[in-house]
This record gives C-alpha cells, sequence and structure tokens, in this order.
C-alpha cells in the first residue's frame, strides 16, 4: 500500500472508530486474520489484532455496544462512558498503521486519530442525545442500526478498496462536522423555545 492509501485507511478507522470502536478493531483483526487487509512490512506489529485473544474481547465489547445502544438514554450513559476511550483507540489505531521509524508521522497520525475519532464520537453522542428526546422508543433503534449497517458498509470498502479509503475518511470527516453543527444549532432553537414556553407559562402574582 502506497502513503496515501495507509493515511486513507488510518483516518477511516480512527473516524470508524468514533462511532463502533470494538466493531471497528474486530472486522480490522477478522480481515488481517483471512489476509483481506495486506499490511507493509513495517506494518507486520498490526497483526496482534488477529490475536484470538484481541478477536474474543473485541467480540464482547462489539455485542456489547450494540445491545446498549438500542436503549434509550443507555445509549448516551454508554457514550459518555467512551468520551476518552474511542478516541485514544482511534489514535491508537491510526498510530500503529504509520511507520515506526518516522517520529514525525507518528505524532502527527496520533494526534489525528484522536481528533478524528474524537469529532465522530461527538457527532454520534450528540445525535444519540437529540434522538433519546423523542417520546416513541423506535427512532432510537432505527438510528442504531444504520450506525451499524453504514460501520460495517465502510469498514469492508476500506478494506477491500484501500483507495476508497482516503474518500471514505474525508466523507465521514465533512459528515461529522456539518452534524455537530446542525445539531448545536438544533439544541440552541429547543432550548429558546423551551425558556420562552416556560416563561409565558408564569402565573402573575396580583398585588395586594
Amino acid at each position: 500500500m502506497g502513503i496515501l492509501e495507509i493515511l486513507g485507511i488510518a483516518g477511516s478507522l480512527s473516524l470508524l472508530a468514533g462511532w463502533r470502536l470494538y466493531l471497528t478493531i474486530l472486522a480490522t483483526g477478522i480481515a488481517m486474520h483471512f489476509g483481506w487487509l495486506p499490511l507493509p512490512e513495517h506494518l507486520k506489529a498490526l497483526q496482534i489484532l488477529a490475536s484470538p485473544w484481541v478477536l474474543g474481547v473485541a467480540a464482547v465489547g462489539t455485542l456489547a455496544e450494540f445491545l446498549a445502544d438500542k436503549i434509550a438514554w443507555v445509549d448516551s450513559a454508554w457514550d459518555t462512558i467512551h468520551s476518552i476511550i474511542r478516541p485514544l483507540g482511534g489514535a491508537l489505531l491510526a498510530l500503529a498503521l504509520v511507520d515506526a521509524s518516522d517520529p514525525t508521522w507518528q505524532v502527527v497520525a496520533f494526534l489525528l486519530g484522536g481528533g478524528g475519532a474524537l469529532l465522530s464520537h461527538g457527532a454520534k453522542a450528540t445525535t444519540r442525545a437529540v434522538v433519546n428526546v423523542s417520546p416513541e422508543p423506535f427512532s432510537n433503534v432505527a438510528v442504531s442500526s444504520s450506525e451499524d449497517i453504514a460501520t460495517g458498509g465502510l469498514l469492508a470498502l476500506a478494506i477491500a478498496y484501500p483507495p476508497l479509503a482516503i474518500v471514505i475518511a474525508i466523507v465521514m470527516l465533512v459528515a461529522a462536522v456539518v452534524v455537530i453543527i446542525a445539531l448545536r444549532r438544533l439544541l440552541r432553537n429547543i432550548k429558546s423555545t423551551l425558556k420562552r414556553a416556560m416563561g409565558d407559562g408564569e402565573t402573575p402574582t396580583a398585588d395586594v
């Protein structure tokens, strides 16, 4: 793989880790185990992801995340717990994909990987907080299932077609920024509406 393909995969994996860290590790490990993701010589250390122990822990984490993410407010609690874990996992995944002989690129990969994972995690967590306000339970399951399908599909594309990985990373990055901006505006509007409603509902006291 060339440097652009490596950076593309690193960016894709770190951004997807912000959504589904355990699924990202599990899918990447399986791809390495079966040789679907060929690695250059300097990335052979990543083969640890194909270890049965790592795959087992990632599988348990994937199942736990799959279930927790379908329950309103449990998903937000799960996201809160993973506010550090996901960015750190994304940073380490990106770091592992960069040549260890180049410290500069390692620092850049670590920072960008962690930042990308934090950004996508922020978009996910904010989206789920907004969805949880909905009075019906089905939107939560629908959004969560969509995230599962999108993560699996994008991982498959990035692994099967490394040249597409850089495109996937750019699209995900732009989408995360747009979602965060849109949701922040929505939350501000909701907050303003609630304040006005509370103000209008106040009962004036009569002067004696």
